[in-house]
């Protein structure tokens, strides 16, 4: 079985989560996520709009605790 997080040089990259905080906004979460997926970051931005006015808030306390725990 091939493990993705100890590929070898040359090989495929291994694919993990990490926060973006170059082209992060406020912590880099959007753009993290963004990144993980390979979608565009503005979609992760607008998505989560939408889910703070519909999640009455609760996704603004899901993205500090992945903005505080990731990396």
């Amino acid at each position: 079985m091939s493990d993705l997080r100890h590929s070898a040089p040359g090989g495929p990259p291994s694919k993990s989560f990490r926060l973006d905080r170059q082209r992060g906004k406020l912590m880099g979460v959007c753009a993290g996520i963004a990144n993980y997926f390979g979608i565009d970051t503005t979609l992760v931005r607008a998505g989560f709009v939408i889910a703070t006015l519909v999640g009455f808030g609760s996704p603004i306390l899901i993205y500090l605790a992945i903005g505080l725990i990731a990396d």
